[in-house]
């Protein structure tokens, strides 16, 4: 396990939280903000999430608790909290989650998974942004086809949504499957949010949807203060920065964890855009 992972350090930050906090530090310095991101995923038993559970009380007090100034925001998903379990079980978690947030003013994403626990994903944040408006955001898929219905239920909640393309196979019967189409929808997705929507985060590495989203706010004369673009910790790090200094908000997602192993094989194994995705942007700026 410690060789692969001398690989993996270009996109995995480290395998405990307390050896990320001081990354997260230095990208803050940089002018960066920062989401750190537990890897972790499809828990199927209950002890596992509650340990989950426990871990991410843990990872939200050891960022409040630490003497470095770093962003008080997380990225998590919900299978972790036992969503494949019950819904009840899972929203409990994330209840006590999101409790300890709230008193530390830390905000928690939830990240979106697979097709099968989208609905469930939505219904569960509808569910808990009423209580916690200012600690709790969510995910949605460019490449879904129900995107648009999904984006138009968030900017009548004002929330904050994460709009990325997708990384998970899914079916063409509700995936859309052409990079052209998935641009375009993107697009379409990213006016509506920026639009109607409170603090989008527009997360691509694409060079013509970080364009495009340029334009568009230039000319309908969006504040930048009203939105922010997010990479991957690892990759483009200098485009990372240039963005910054432009005067745009741009935050970098920081996985971390033991869990990174099956996180990156899963994802090889899915799609071999993933792959071409990580070697493209090895030499990529």
């Amino acid at each position: 396990m410690r060789l692969p992972f001398i690989f993996a350090r270009r996109f995995v930050a480290a395998e405990s939280v307390e050896e990320t906090l001081p990354v997260a530090a230095a990208l803050n310095k940089k002018g960066l903000h920062v989401t750190l991101d537990p890897l972790g995923e499809y828990i199927s038993d209950r002890g596992l999430a509650e340990r989950a559970r426990d871990s991410y009380i843990g990872i939200v007090k050891s960022i409040a608790g630490s003497d470095r100034d770093i962003d008080r925001n997380i990225s998590i998903k919900l299978s972790m909290l036992g969503q494949k379990i019950d819904e009840s079980f899972c929203r409990d978690n994330l209840y006590q989650l999101l409790d300890v947030a709230r008193q530390t003013n830390t905000f928690i994403r939830l990240d979106m998974e697979g097709s099968d626990v989208i609905e469930s994903t939505i219904s569960l944040f509808e569910t808990v942004h009423s209580e916690y408006p200012e600690s709790v955001g969510i995910v949605l898929q460019a490449y879904m086809k129900r995107t648009k219905e999904d984006v138009s239920r968030m900017c009548e909640l004002n929330a904050r949504v994460r709009l990325c393309k997708g990384a998970y196979k899914e079916p063409a019967a509700i995936a859309h499957q052409n990079m052209s189409v998935i641009r375009d929808r993107f697009c379409e997705y990213m006016e509506l949010l920026l639009a109607k929507a409170h603090y989008p985060a527009i997360a691509t590495h694409d060079n013509i949807l970080i364009d495009q989203t340029k334009a568009y706010v230039q000319t309908n004369r969006i504040d930048p203060s009203r939105f922010e673009f997010q990479m991957l910790f690892g990759i483009r790090p200098d485009t990372q920065v240039a963005i910054s200094k432009e005067g745009f908000n741009m935050r970098i997602y920081i996985p971390f964890g033991s869990m990174w192993l099956p996180y990156f094989s899963r994802r090889i194994r899915e799609r071999k855009e993933n792959v071409f995705f990580v070697l493209k942007n090895l030499i990529r700026k």
